[in-house]
């Protein structure tokens, strides 16, 4: 191991590697940043590129950087502009985005760099230790367990909903997975509910759906409020100048971060849950351990809110490489596109791999701390500058929400219908909007239905029935920690109408 370590040591801090980092670091924050163009369809187009290079180390030392450099950019567009281009920066918009509306784009940018450095250089440190251990561990998982991985995503939907709106939450789920179910099944592999509509036969995008649920019912609301539409959030909130820090919010979210580092990095471990699980579930586990206090903030532009998923994401895409090298298993569509691009260049990921070609196992692992690095010292002096697009008057920014909007739903499927999709559901988010439904239950239910489906279905074809719920412990812990998950935010909401109707109930004297 330390043979291998020295010369991935070597390898990464080589000029030639250096500059790769950069380069990957550089396109991928700011293609990341643009809504649609999310880091599958960055790394698909890098591949020639990098394949071009020759040489191993370098092309997956930059395709790893263009990915995790998406990742790290791409909660800027859910921040400024409610618009979130890749599922797992979904969750970093109940928060990131309330926060720029109230004049604190800075912060909320500053504190999503901070989050991301940090879970990505921890998700580093982890998967540096424990990267062969942990390939064992990934192994145990089957189609029953992530099974119960998905239902334990769903069941964040607790934390997504308001003050007595669980059941709307729930509702807004099962939509979110009726959707979902819409095109090609698992099962039979024959259209459904696809209405004859020959573009419907793949499904509806994630970006599709995603710009529908955020950007285009946001973009409406601004035309509707005539005030807002006339002046920058920055002009009605205040002049953008709170780009620190305080002592108390460091305080605050210093737990936050180390807790989802090492959640964050083990649920990337698994193959199949990636970042998306792991930032919803962060956001998710965060709120539910909150003070009563601290829990009303969420989603109105909390701190931690905006930590949670950040840091869970980031340390999430470090950990999917553990799976890729030691295992030779993608653990999400990104990992797969890495994983053809390391076999046209003739390397076999799996166990032999670190001893093999160690240059390229450590020089991968070693080059992700310095892709931090550089990904931290490259967003901190250019948000300030980021931020001030929420100056532009909103005459002028809600044309430029509606074009990357379209834009990005017509990149994801390369299909027209899809566009007739995102203003015919824009429409239904906003009067749901204004209907006063949390939104984000649908797009997880809409994200976890698939894979949900799927796995169930191989679980019930490998156990004839749906035995496997009980013959294997860690499905059965899994669901019963989902159900956990969903009655104690109901418990305590019940608890807190008891104790409101018993203060009301005392007499004046006492």
């Amino acid at each position: 191991m330390l043979e291998g370590l020295y010369q991935g040591l070597a390898t990464a801090f080589s000029i030639e590697m250096l500059l790769m980092v950069v380069a990957g670091c550089l396109i991928g924050t700011f293609i990341g940043m643009l809504p649609g163009l999310g880091p599958m369809s960055i790394i698909a187009i890098m591949i020639p590129i990098a394949i071009k290079l020759g040489d191993p180390s370098a092309a997956l030392i930059l395709l790893a950087g263009v990915y995790y450099g998406a990742i790290f950019g791409g909660s800027t567009s859910s921040i400024l502009i409610n618009a979130p281009g890749v599922a797992s920066t979904v969750a970093s918009s109940f928060d990131g985005y309330p926060l720029s509306r109230s004049g604190q784009a800075g912060k909320a940018l500053t504190v999503a760099a901070v989050s991301s450095f940090a879970g990505g250089t921890v998700g580093a440190i982890l998967l540096m230790i424990f990267a062969p251990a942990l390939a064992s561990v990934a192994l145990v998982f089957h189609s029953a367990e992530y099974f119960a991985m998905m239902v334990v995503g769903l069941s964040a939907i607790a934390a997504f909903a308001g003050s007595g709106q669980v059941s709307k939450a729930i509702i807004m789920t099962i939509m979110g997975l009726m959707l979902s179910t819409i095109g090609e099944g698992a099962l039979f592999f024959q259209p459904r509910f696809t209405g004859g509509v020959l573009a419907l036969q793949s499904g509806i995008g994630f970006i599709t759906l995603a710009m529908a649920i955020f950007a285009l019912p946001e973009a409406i609301y601004l035309i509707l409020d005539r005030k807002r539409s006339k002046q920058g959030d920055g002009e009605n909130g205040g002049e953008i100048k709170n780009l620190r820090i305080s002592k108390s919010e460091a305080k605050q979210i210093a737990p936050v971060i180390g807790r989802q580092s090492i959640q964050g990095f083990f649920i990337g471990v698994l193959p199949g849950a990636g970042a998306t699980i792991a930032s919803f579930l962060g956001y998710a586990v965060e709120r539910n351990i909150a003070s009563e206090e601290e829990r009303k903030q969420f989603g109105k532009g909390s701190v931690k809110g905006l930590a949670a998923p950040e840091t869970a994401n980031n340390a999430a895409c470090t950990g999917s490489f553990v799976p890729l090298l030691t295992l030779g298993i993608p653990g999400s569509g990104t990992t797969a596109i890495l994983l053809g691009a390391l076999i046209a260049l003739n390397v076999t990921p799996g166990p032999r791999l670190m001893i093999d070609e160690p240059q390229i196992f450590w020089g991968v692992i070693i080059s992700m701390y310095l892709g931090n690095l550089i990904l931290l010292i490259l967003n901190l002096p250019l948000i300030p500058y980021i931020a001030k697009i929420l100056l532009v008057p909103r005459n002028f920014l809600i044309p430029f929400i509606l074009f990357f909007t379209l834009m990005g739903a017509y990149i994801g499927q390369n299909n027209a219908t899809e566009l007739l999709l995102l203003v015919g559901m824009g429409v239904i988010a906003t009067v749901l909007r204004f209907a006063k439904y949390p939104l984000a239950p649908m797009l997880i239910g809409f994200i976890l239905g698939p894979m949900l489906e799927n796995n169930f279905a191989r679980s019930m074809q490998i156990a004839d029935g749906v035995s496997f719920i009980w013959e294997r412990p860690i499905t059965l812990g899994l669901l019963i920690f989902a159900a956990i998950l969903v009655i104690l935010p109901s418990y305590r909401s019940h608890r807190m109408k008891v104790q409101a109707k018993k203060q009301n109930a005392m007499p004046e004297g006492d």
